[in-house]
C-alpha cells in the first residue's frame, strides 16, 4: 500500500499537481512562534521533523522535503531561533525571537524543536522521527534521548558545538533508539566520540566515498555524492519503518 501511495504521489508531483508546502506556526514554551513548512504525503505516512544548521532556515529542506514526500514521508521543516536565511527563505522564528529580546544561541533553539515534536505528535497521533543538521544535529540527539515519542533520530554532522551550555556526549549517553549519523568524510573520525555514547546495536553510520558535505545539504542534488547519502538515509528510514 505504501509503495502504491508513493508512486501516485511521485506521479502527481512530477505533473505539478500536488499543493506546495503549507505554512504553519507553533507556539514554543516561552511564547515564541515557531514557523514551519508542512509537507503532507498521506495520513498513514511516517512523520519527519527537519531541523536546520547554523545561520540558516527551513529553506535548507526545500528540495529534501519534497524528495522525502515522494518516498512516502510527511515532513515538517522548521525555523529555529538560532539561524538566518538560506535558499531565499528567511528565518521567521529567529526574527521574531530577536524582536522579543530572546537569546539566539544554539542551545536556545531547544524549545523550538521540542514544540515542533509536540505539534507533530498531536498532528499524527503517534511518534515521530527527528532529523538535525550541524548544531541541530546534536540537539535532536538530546531530545531523542529525553522524549519517548521520538522513535528514531537522524543526525547530519553532530558535534560538541555548545561550549559550557551543553556537553552533548554526556547528555546523550546511553541513547538506545534507531540512530543514523553521517557527515563529511573528514568529520567522520572526530564523530567517534559522539557515537561512542550511543547503543552500537541501534546505530547506523554512513561515510561518503567522496569528501562529502557538512550537514543535511549532503542530500541536495547539487552536491557531489548526494546519491550515496540519499541511498543510505532512505535505507535506514525504510528499516526503521518496517
Amino acid at each position: 500500500m505504501k509503495k502504491i501511495a508513493t508512486t501516485i504521489c511521485f506521479f502527481f508531483m512530477a505533473l505539478g499537481l500536488l499543493p506546495a508546502q503549507e505554512r504553519v506556526t507553533i507556539m514554543a514554551s516561552d511564547s515564541v512562534e515557531v514557523t514551519g513548512d508542512w509537507y503532507f504525503q498521506s495520513e498513514e505516512s511516517p512523520l519527519l521533523i527537519l531541523c536546520h544548521q547554523a545561520g540558516w532556515s527551513r529553506g535548507e529542506y526545500l528540495e529534501t522535503a519534497k524528495w522525502l514526500n515522494t518516498q512516502g514521508y510527511n515532513c515538517l521543516a522548521i525555523d529555529q531561533r538560532s539561524g538566518d536565511a538560506v535558499n531565499n527563505v528567511p528565518n521567521m522564528t529567529a526574527a521574531l525571537a530577536k524582536k522579543m529580546g530572546k537569546n539566539g544561541s544554539y542551545v536556545d533553539a531547544l524549545p523550538d524543536i521540542r514544540a515542533a515534536v509536540d505539534w507533530a505528535i498531536g498532528k499524527s497521533g503517534r511518534g515521530v522521527i527527528l532529523v538535525g543538521s550541524s548544531y541541530s544535529a546534536g540537539l535532536v540527539l538530546k531530545i531523542a534521548k529525553e522524549n519517548d515519542m521520538v522513535l528514531a533520530v537522524a543526525s547530519f554532522s553532530p558535534g560538541e558545538y555548545y561550549g559550557d551550555k551543553l556537553k552533548l556526549g554526556k547528555s546523550i549517553d546511553g541513547l538506545s533508539k534507531p540512530t543514523f549519523i553521517t557527515a563529511s568524510k573528514r568529520e567522520m573520525g572526530p564523530m567517534r566520540e559522539i557515537t561512542s555514547h550511543i547503543d552500537a546495536e541501534m546505530l547506523t553510520t554512513y561515510t561518503p566515498t567522496v569528501e562529502g558535505q557538512h550537514g543535511s545539504r549532503a542530500l541536495w542534488t547539487t552536491k557531489a555524492g548526494y546519491e550515496g547519502y540519499r541511498k543510505a538515509f532512505l535505507e535506514w528510514l525504510e528499516k526503521v519503518n518496517q
